[in-house]
């Protein structure tokens, strides 16, 4: 599997703005077992490669319909017991959490997704399990600011980065998670406070996408900016000269100010409508394992949840880094929370 990865990544890189929207693909023709429906909002270059290996390797056909997290979820729900879909995939603990609290997702015990998955990255009551590890994380202008100006996340609401932070819109739940990770670390009355310092050190209004941050270092509006880092390996692999580099935050000290990174997922669960619950389970093991893993992860530039499958070399540049332990489920509970807090602290 692994020896596909390089066209796999030369294509998503060529077409990785093109969105899939409520798209609809039919299965494999050659193949001749079972079909499962899967529901993703993950675009369709970034899974159907995916899916093809594990058709050609069990014979399980897969059609899926593709589409943004909301309206998913939406069809989930309005479809009730009658929902064609087997599994969801989608992005961000926060999505997945909701999936689950309207009573979508399947509790499933599987000794292989308990060794695969760590505790952090999937749901208590087995719901959903995480698939990759997105990282969020401080990037900065190389030729304007040294690593050893740099700390953690709170560290930026300092009056050294006023009129210097960009950041992206705060109605993006990738937002949202990160600031329900400063409420765990914090407490909510100190999260405010860094994100209302967030607000006042912005050299522009947010923009509506992380390479929009990234664009913006690079052309001097702003020295330093919060992404995850797929976006900016993204960029790095087309333009190596890029003058943004990635610090990873928190690293340093006792208690929250050493906490570690955050992160979050691209996660999957299999729904309770589904009518091949054991097919089902049967992709989401194998998208746990070493080689699914390493082609899931890599297609997106993304980190792999199972700690034996090494990241693509293209990401394993940055080295490696301690994640949060805050657990992804957490993300969800809160996501209410941080975002009351960030309107209460002016950042939209």
């Amino acid at each position: 599997m692994m020896v596909k990865i390089a066209a796999r990544l030369l294509a998503i890189l060529l077409v990785v703005g093109v969105a899939a929207c409520g798209r609809s693909a039919p299965p494999a023709d050659s193949a001749s077992g079972p079909e499962l429906v899967v529901y993703s909002s993950r675009i369709e270059q970034l899974i159907k490669p995916i899916f093809d290996d594990f058709t050609e390797e069990t014979g399980i056909r897969i059609r899926y319909v593709t589409d943004d997290a909301g309206p998913l979820l939406a069809r989930l729900r309005a479809e009730g017991e009658n929902s064609p879909a087997d599994m969801l995939i989608t992005v961000d603990a926060g999505n997945l959490w909701q999936a689950a609290e309207i009573g979508v997702l399947e509790p499933v015990q599987s000794a292989v997704l308990s060794a695969n998955v760590p505790p952090a990255l999937r749901d208590e009551q087995g719901r959903w399990f995480g698939v990759s590890i997105r990282a969020r994380t401080i990037v900065y202008a190389t030729d304007r600011v040294k690593p050893e100006e740099l700390g953690g996340y709170e560290d930026l609401a300092n009056p050294e980065w006023s009129g210097r932070l960009c950041l992206r819109t705060a109605k993006k739940v990738y937002n949202q998670s990160l600031v329900a990770s400063l409420i765990v670390a914090l407490g909510q009355a100190k999260a405010e406070q860094v994100v209302a310092g967030w607000v006042e050190n912005l050299a522009v209004a947010p923009f509506a996408s992380d390479n929009k941050v990234i664009e913006a270092i690079d052309a001097g509006q702003c020295d330093v900016g919060l992404v995850n880092t797929y976006y900016l390996a993204r960029m790095l692999a087309d333009n190596p000269k890029l003058p943004v580099g990635l610090f990873w935050a928190n690293q340093q000290g006792d208690g929250p100010a050493g906490r570690g990174v955050h992160v979050n997922i691209s996660g999957a669960g299999i729904t309770k409508a589904s009518k091949h619950k054991a097919e089902a389970l049967k992709l989401l093991e194998w998208l746990s394992a070493s080689a699914a893993q390493y082609d899931f992860a890599s297609l997106n530039l993304e980190y792999p949840v199972n700690d034996a499958t090494a990241p693509s070399a293209l990401i394993q540049q940055w080295g490696s880094f301690r994640p949060d332990s805050m657990p992804m489920s957490e993300a969800g509970r809160l996501q209410s929370d941080a975002i009351k807090l960030m309107d209460r602290a002016g950042y939209r």
